[in-house]
């Protein structure tokens, strides 16, 4: 082992300090809603307005575009430390990137600097549109079309699952545009939530991140400018999936800050608790309990932070580490979250403490962004 593999484990004094801050800004400031958020179901405009005003809903916009160009560890880091407090409220900085990243990874010059930069500005979030009602895993089997006419495409269909949906400003959307070559005839377009003919359902009713809103977007002749193409014709499911091995990284770094939220707040109710005459944290099998989900959740942070040193470099097993990354943060959170639940026995089961709503949230990791299983079947095509 070289000594640049050791670099990817070490955490720059920066990258400490801009967790601190952020750590600061979400107990401050996303916190203390993040129950009513749930229990409502309603969108944190209190943490979208926090993000903003630190310029942390979208950090990973490149300088030239506005943005602060921040690397990929400190993407997920900003992730983990809002996700930490609330699950729904990290999905702002998460799907911002998700959704415009096609754009930073394909889009020509004019497309980056018409939609980054308001992006970066705080005048209009991303939402990322790719799963319908018949192509969940199967992506390339998607139906919504766009129709090349003169000088622009009309957009016809409908997109499942999209996490801001009715929020957010801006949307990626990809589009069969030559139905005999499946994949291959896939291309990516920006919509705006403005464009005539572009509608949305009624959100999901769902276990988990209910303050993050998941619609069915409709597009019945949206007819967009040519120019809003990405990339080149035919290029979209390559963006797609290409895009999805980074943000993939931020949905384990999500899982992370929903495990490591659980895992503090479990660790000080034992400490406090007392039965049989002392602390409940005296007992060996809390303690086992304890150790074990502490060691699941820093594996899964140094596989995480390996994942995005690789995303930052772009290297060629990306693919694997990226799919690992989320599979592995996700199932832990899944675990820990359960745990944590199981030690504060009958509190832990109700609403009145933070635990219930990190395990419901904690669900969804393991599920979007593409299942478990799905992430086993991308590792087992591209071990290293």
């Amino acid at each position: 082992m070289s000594s640049k593999d050791f670099d990817l484990f070490r955490i720059s004094e920066e990258h400490e300090m801009l967790r601190d801050a952020v750590r600061s800004l979400a107990e401050a400031k996303i916190a203390p809603f993040a129950a009513e958020v749930d229990e409502q179901a309603r969108f944190p405009q209190e943490a979208l307005d926090a993000l903003l005003a630190n310029d942390l809903h979208a950090v990973h916009v490149p300088e030239e575009y506005g943005g602060a160009g921040a690397d990929a560890l400190a993407m997920v880091i900003v992730i983990e430390e809002v996700a930490r407090v609330c699950a729904s409220s990290s999905l702002i900085p998460a799907v911002n990137k998700l959704g415009s990243l096609p754009v930073v990874l394909s889009g020509d010059e004019a497309l980056k600097h018409r939609y980054l930069t308001p992006l970066a500005r705080g005048e209009g979030m991303f939402s990322y549109c790719l799963s319908e009602p018949e192509a969940g895993s199967d992506a390339a089997g998607m139906k919504t079309r766009a129709v090349r006419d003169g000088d622009h495409w009309v957009l016809n269909g409908v997109k499942r699952w999209i996490t801001n949906a009715g929020v957010s400003e801006f949307y990626t959307v990809m589009a069969v545009t030559d139905p005999d070559k499946r994949s291959k005839g896939i291309s990516a377009f920006v919509v705006e939530k403005s464009d005539p003919g572009v509608s949305f359902g009624a959100p999901e009713r769902k276990l988990g991140i209910k303050g993050s809103p998941t619609r069915e977007v409709y597009f019945d002749n949206v007819r967009i400018p040519a120019d809003r193409i990405i990339g080149a014709e035919g290029t979209g499911f390559a963006t797609a999936m290409r895009t999805l091995d980074h943000t993939r990284i931020t949905i384990a770094a999500q899982a992370l800050g929903i495990a490591q939220g659980a895992l503090d707040y479990a660790k000080g109710y034992v400490r406090e608790r007392k039965q049989f005459g002392k602390a409940i944290a005296e007992f060996q099998g809390i303690q086992f309990m304890l150790a074990d989900m502490a060691m699941k959740l820093e594996a899964a942070r140094q596989l995480t932070y390996a994942a995005a040193a690789r995303s930052q470099r772009e290297d060629g097993d990306l693919t694997f580490f990226g799919a690992a990354a989320k599979c592995f943060a996700s199932d832990a959170a899944m675990e820990i979250t359960t745990d944590a639940v199981q030690l504060l026995g009958g509190y832990g089961y109700t609403r009145d403490y933070p635990l219930e709503r990190m395990m419901r949230d904690a669900k969804i990791t393991q599920i979007y962004e593409g299942t478990n299983q799905v992430q086993r079947i991308v590792m087992a095509r591209n071990l290293p």
